[in-house]
């Protein structure tokens, strides 16, 4: 793993009115910054900036040689701050409602006006980490050559809300709050059908079935790695997804966007809807010509971008293989799947 790198951002003023000190930590893999193209990796909810490597959590997808090749381009990936990856007590934020998916975007946006960074090539995050990277956008619409969303949206719709609010009520209320948080949410990160495949109702012993033992798996396991103030916070950015906040409407906003938007989006997405991410396509469509989306199909749910590594890389190999790329593959942007 590489090191982890820190920027402090001072008076930082948040949404809400508030004002503070944030620690703002990275971790860069690949060439080395400023000597190639850069790709942002935004993490997910629980996940952090350890993107490739041994241990990193999208390393079938970022590597020497693989679809985003560590050989070609810059990998920064920043940690949403308070998410604890630095083991740093002091750096977890308590006030969680004081921040937005906005603010997060505005924070990543003056990491990269320290680190001296005004082009990416790509920008590319899964779940939160892909409203973040559609925040980015529209904070920076001239930022970002490559804007690739991954089971997400530009928005977080009544039945996400719906479920963080839930989730915050476990989370504030649980006498075992990560634990019962985190089993509550794989049941939306998987399907009915993806659970019926891996269990087959089957019993670990006669009292206990083998899908309860997974969920208490997971989270005592989330539990034993992960902060409650970083979860609370987590689910609070995860609540506040929206673009057109006190921005505009959603034409207005995207239409000054000048990246070319890759949606990659999951059928059967219990968390953020296949159905949004097309009505999203054909509202841009209507403005863009560099807009395209892809489908990974799965009966595993919102967690298949973790899981269908194979699909990814074929949705993702022509945006990022720059070096072999003809002039007409340049100007092609993602296909169209059968719905």
């Amino acid at each position: 793993m590489t090191s982890l790198k820190h920027l402090t951002i001072l008076n930082f003023n948040l949404t809400s009115g508030v004002s503070q000190n944030i620690r703002l930590s990275y971790q860069l893999f690949g060439k080395p910054l400023h000597e190639a193209p850069i790709v942002l990796v935004n993490h997910a909810l629980t996940g952090n900036s350890n993107v490739c490597g041994k241990t990193g959590w999208w390393n079938d997808l970022i590597g020497e040689n693989k679809c985003i090749d560590t050989n070609q381009f810059t990998i920064l990936a920043f940690n949403i701050p308070g998410n604890g990856f630095d083991a740093i007590d002091e750096h977890l934020i308590k006030n969680y409602k004081d921040f937005t998916a906005c603010n997060i975007a505005e924070l990543f946006a003056e990491g990269l006006k320290q680190l001296k960074i005004n082009q990416l090539f790509a920008v590319i995050g899964g779940s939160i980490g892909g409203g973040i990277a559609w925040e980015l956008a529209a904070l920076k619409p001239n930022l970002i050559e490559h804007l690739i969303p991954v089971a997400s949206d530009w928005k977080s719709t009544d039945w996400l809300i719906a479920n963080c609010h839930i989730q915050d009520s476990i989370l504030n209320h649980s006498i075992t709050p990560l634990v019962d948080a985190r089993m509550h949410a794989m049941t939306l990160y998987r399907t009915p059908e993806s659970f019926t495949n891996k269990f087959q109702r089957t019993e670990l012993s006669k009292a206990h079935f083998n899908v309860e033992s997974w969920l208490d798996h997971h989270g005592k396991a989330l539990n034993q790695r992960f902060h409650l103030s970083a979860y609370k916070l987590m689910n609070q950015i995860l609540k506040t997804i929206d673009i057109t906040k006190n921005r505009g409407t959603f034409s207005e906003v995207v239409s000054a966007i000048n990246s070319n938007i890759h949606i990659v989006t999951i059928p059967s997405d219990l968390f953020f809807k296949s159905e949004e991410n097309w009505d999203t396509y054909v509202d841009l469509k209507l403005m863009k010509h560099e807009v395209g989306i892809s489908e990974i199909k799965s009966i595993h749910g919102h967690d298949a971008f973790l899981i269908e590594y194979e699909q990814l890389k074929k949705i993702l190999n022509p945006i990022f293989k720059i070096n072999k790329r003809t002039k007409n593959e340049k100007d092609t942007y993602s296909h169209i799947r059968n719905r």
